[in-house]
């Protein structure tokens, strides 16, 4: 097992700690942020390794530590693609500027803008992680749904050792393909769920659905319509999907109820708003729709 250590400039303004807060309560063993540091396996071509994350800047310039642990960290070229999917996963690259310029008139987010300078929003390293993660959490809470993922990802991911500890990698869709309807209940999901999941995966598997491929379309709407094709997928699940998995901003989950809920306390006082009445409150942030979203649940979470 080999090492390499090196820096990532992120784009100012951009603060780790907070950035990386959403993961606080994620599993030890396959992602977490902690006293400063943050971890998660990655997957290099072929090869895991364990990225291993810590800020020696300021949000107003920025330097975050790398060390990058794998079986071959020292082949050429390791530092550059660990680099880029790091810069993927945290989205290091981000300009959050035309954001706070955008909503400086709207007085809830234009707060919210200040006291949570240098948030950005976190991706999963593929479209199928978050396709997974997002069909996982249809109809139950955030909390709920983390423990299923964490229990999934040790059922089917590949472990690593990292001086004597072991992680895991997010399955692969063959890992998932192969999955029995007992596996899946055995990690607490539905019959249901676990189908959609292995359908999606034995789909990938078999040459027959390239998620990574809908980077390429520019529309956003077009992406969630190719999605919503897919068994298990309907607008929610697909607009997570476009938001996590292809860091798509221009996209809002409208339908979510605990958006909704947030939203509502914060431009409506309080009660009851529908997803279309969130669609129009969202208007106003144009392209931004998924970021504002995004600031304001993690307000919500941090009780800002």
């Amino acid at each position: 097992m080999e090492s390499i250590s090196f820096n990532l400039n992120p784009v100012p303004p951009y603060d780790f700690t907070l950035s990386t807060g959403v993961f606080a309560t994620g599993d030890l063993q396959i992602r977490k942020s902690e006293n400063g540091r943050f971890w998660q396996v990655i997957l290099l071509g072929e090869t895991l390794a364990l990225a291993d994350v810590h800020s020696t800047g300021t949000t107003n310039h920025p330097v975050l530590k790398v060390r990058v642990t794998g079986d071959t960290a020292s082949e050429s070229g390791y530092r550059e693609q660990a680099g880029e999917m790091i810069a993927r996963i945290l989205n290091l690259n981000d300009y959050l500027a035309p954001f706070y310029q955008s909503v400086k008139d709207d007085p809830p987010l234009h707060h919210l803008t200040q006291r949570l300078r240098g948030l950005k929003a976190p991706s999963t390293p593929t479209v199928f992680e978050a396709l997974v993660d997002s069909i996982i959490e249809q109809q139950i809470s955030l909390a709920v749904a983390r423990t299923l993922e964490s229990r999934l990802t040790k059922m089917f991911g590949d472990p690593l050792l990292v001086d004597g500890q072991t992680y895991y990698a997010f399955p692969v869709p063959e890992r998932l393909a192969s999955g029995k309807p007992e596996q899946f209940r055995a990690c607490g999901l539905s019959a249901m769920k676990g189908e959609y999941i292995r359908n999606t995966a034995q789909q990938i598997h078999l040459g027959e659905l390239n998620l990574e491929g809908l980077r390429a379309i520019k529309d956003s709407e077009e992406i969630i319509g190719e999605l919503q094709k897919l068994k298990g997928v309907g607008r929610w699940t697909a607009e997570l999907i476009v938001l996590r998995g292809l860091h798509r901003l221009d996209i809002i989950p409208a339908d979510d109820l605990g958006l909704r809920r947030v939203i509502a306390r914060r431009y409506e006082a309080g009660g009851d708003i529908s997803g279309q009445d969130v669609r129009k409150i969202a208007d106003r942030w144009g392209p931004w729709k998924g970021l504002a979203a995004y600031y304001l649940l993690v307000a919500d979470m941090m009780g800002k």
